[in-house]
Order: C-alpha cells, then sequence, then structure tokens
C-alpha cells in the first residue's frame, strides 16, 4: 500500500488495523498480512489502489536550505523537488538532513529499501564532515569523541565502530570526520553546540557503501543496480549474523576418545557391534632407501677411496724424526746442534716442546725456513 502510494507505512498499518482495508471483498484488520499486488484486488474504503510502481533509486546532492520532507506547512523548498525524474514516481527521504546541513541524500519509493538503511538494528554507517571554528589538537577531539558516544556506549557494552578523526585544521577552523554506526537520533548540531563547539558547515559525505562524488551541489542521478545491491548487503549484514546459531566448541582429543568409548559401550548394550577402525600398514612403505648402510666408504664406484691416507700432508714431505746427527753423541754435538737443542735464538726456536716433537705443522728443527734456507 505505501508502494502504491496510499499513505505512509505507518498510517498504512493504521488503516489495516481500523479495518478500512479489503482483499478480493474480505476484511483484513490483522497484521502481517500476505497478498500479491498483481493477483489480489485490494480496497482501502471501497476504492481500489493503483499497481505499485518500478522502484526508483536516487542519489541526490542535497543543498543547504532544503527540506527532508514531502509536506511543508511553512512552504519551504523540498529535497524531492530537485529529482525531476521522466516517470515522475513518488519519492521519499531516505534518513534527513536538517536545513542548514547537505551532502549525500538518498529517494526511493522503495520502503523495505528505505527500512533497511535507516533502522538502527541494520547498523549501516553514515559518514559526515564537520567544520567547528578554531584550532583543536588530537586530546581536544579526543575528549570530544568521549563526550559524544559516552551515553550511547552506557546502553551498550558492545565495541563501536562510530568514530571521530581529523581531517584538516589551520589557526581559524578545524575539519573532523564523524561516522555513525551504532547510534540512533543523534542530534549532531545541538549535541556539539553543549560541547562548546558550535557546528559551521556538516556535510554527509557517506552512506554504507555509497560516496557522494560526481555530483555538483543540487544535481541528482540514478543509483546503478551494483550500488543498489552493495547498500542491501550493508544493510543485511547484521540481521544475519544474528540469526546464525552459535558453533559449537572443538572436543579435545580426551574428550573424542571418551565419546568413542561411550559409543562402543552404547552399542555392545544394544547387541551390536562397533565398527572396527581401519588398520595401519605394517612397516615403512616402499619408496625412497632409508640411507647408506653404516661402515662403507663414500666415493665413486670402481675408483679410489674418498678422502687421504694419514699420516701425510698435501704438498710438503714427512717431517724426520728429532734426534742426534748422524756420528755424533748426544753429548758431543757440535755448536750447531746444540744451538739448535738448547733452545736459542733462531728461525725455529720455540718450534719444538721439551718432548722434542714436531710442532703441529709437522716441521721439526731440521726443516727449511719461508725461504727455502737451512738454519745456520
Amino acid at each position: 500500500m505505501a508502494d502504491a502510494g496510499v499513505a505512509a507505512r505507518r498510517e498504512c498499518e493504521e488503516l489495516v488495523l481500523a479495518g478500512a482495508v479489503t482483499v478480493n471483498g474480505k476484511i483484513v484488520d490483522r497484521l502481517p498480512a500476505w497478498v500479491d499486488p498483481a493477483v489480489d484486488r485490494i480496497e482501502v474504503y471501497g476504492r481500489p489502489i493503483r499497481k505499485a510502481e518500478k522502484h526508483v533509486y536516487i542519489m541526490l546532492f542535497k543543498p543547504r536550505g532544503t527540506v527532508c520532507t514531502n509536506s511543508d506547512p511553512e512552504g519551504r523548498p523540498r529535497a524531492i523537488d530537485l529529482v525531476q525524474h521522466p516517470s515522475r514516481p513518488r519519492l521519499y527521504c531516505v534518513g534527513r538532513l536538517d536545513l542548514d546541513s547537505s551532502g549525500l541524500l538518498i529517494l526511493t519509493n522503495d520502503g523495505e529499501f528505505a527500512n533497511r538503511l535507516t533502522h538502527p538494528r541494520y547498523l549501516v554507517d553514515k559518514g559526515y564532515d564537520i567544520t567547528v571554528d578554531g584550532s583543536l589538537d588530537e586530546r581536544a577531539i579526543n575528549d570530544l569523541e568521549r563526550n559524544i558516544f559516552a551515553a550511547e556506549k552506557g546502553r551498550n557494552s558492545a565495541p563501536t565502530r562510530s568514530s571521530l578523526r581529523l581531517i584538516s585544521r589551520d589557526r581559524d577552523k578545524t575539519v573532523m570526520h564523524l561516522t555513525l554506526c551504532e547510534h540512533r537520533n543523534l542530534q549532531i548540531r545541538p549535541l556539539m553546540l553543549e560541547l562548546g563547539h558550535p557546528v559551521n558547515k556538516l556535510r554527509r559525505t557517506s552512506f554504507g557503501p555509497l560516496r557522494l562524488k560526481g555530483l555538483a551541489v543540487g544535481e541528482w542521478r540514478e543509483l546503478t543496480p551494483r550500488e543498489v545491491d552493495q547498500l542491501m548487503r550493508a544493510s543485511k549484514a547484521e540481521d544475519t549474523s544474528a540469526r546464525r546459531a552459535p558453533r559449537a566448541p572443538k572436543r579435545s582429543m580426551v574428550e573424542l576418545a571418551v565419546a568413542r568409548e561411550e559409543r562402543a559401550q552404547r552399542l555392545a548394550a544394544e547387541g551390536g557391534e562397533a565398527p572396527a577402525a581401519p588398520a595401519k600398514p605394517a612397516g615403512r612403505p616402499l619408496g625412497r632407501p632409508l640411507g647408506r648402510p653404516h661402515g662403507k666408504p663414500v666415493g665413486k664406484p670402481g675408483g679410489k677411496p674418498a678422502g687421504k691416507p694419514a699420516g701425510k700432508l698435501s704438498g710438503k714431505p714427512a717431517a724426520k724424526p728429532f734426534g742426534p746427527s748422524k756420528g755424533k753423541s748426544s753429548g758431543t754435538s757440535s755448536g750447531k746442534s746444540s744451538g739448535k737443542s738448547s733452545g736459542k735464538s733462531g728461525p725455529f726456536a720455540g718450534r719444538t716442546g721439551k718432548s722434542g716433537r714436531p710442532d703441529a705443522r709437522g716441521r721439526g728443527p731440521t726443516a727449511r725456513d719461508q725461504r727455502g734456507r737451512r738454519p745456520r
């Protein structure tokens, strides 16, 4: 009935409860009442209503000085008068902006669409750009945000999605962006005036996923089917999650084992047998070998074993064993040999320890120095 232009939704409900509506000659005075406008004959006070119009969805850049109502006793300019649609549908505003505010305004003749965008339980957020006098710092904005949302946070303990953030500021003014989601009937201008920051300019810049782009002040355009679908999906998000049943918590391994044991006992008591668990294959599955057998040398087949034989150093001969020189006893050695063995200074001094063994590099006292010369 509202889509047919009889009256507003609430007034149509009152007409039904008053018994003023008949469907196929029978009075309908209870709600809800399900009818098919394409098949059923609906009359109000004995007059048939016209067929429902095709749904139209309009986005308007509302200018300041216009009202969001279809009937104004004062005769002020209306926002719906700015939309000159070829089909001349009966439009009404989705939500409201006051006389001195401007920005994004949606107009439609779809009552269900308007209800989903405006009812607080569907949590469709709206964004506003607010301009106030003076330069506000971050601390003042945080205090302002806390005071704006304090009353609503007290009613609802759930985390809020509404916010207030800084856009720009200079010496004379501060521009902030306010996002409202959970709050119902929040009057921005009176609240900001009460908090000591009167609003000079208020503009709505977003409505759910819809943004105010591509329009000048006073211009309008039809929403695309994709934009309408995005708005409907945004309005259904909270509704679907509220009806979703909560998930059962996951059970631990101990709980699963106890459940299996109880099931087996119940089947045994009933005379049945619990299905046996599938047996695991014995042994390691065939595939890659485990590795090389222990103890075999690593190398190419048929070649030489890898590695170098012990006792040999690469590129240098093995050191001669330390001991007295030929034909001389250790007690009557010459001065040269006594100098070498007595630990006096020389190119090889300190290369052997008290035991007379070669050093860690395998060089004894008879080895050559770095220039290939023997010590004198």
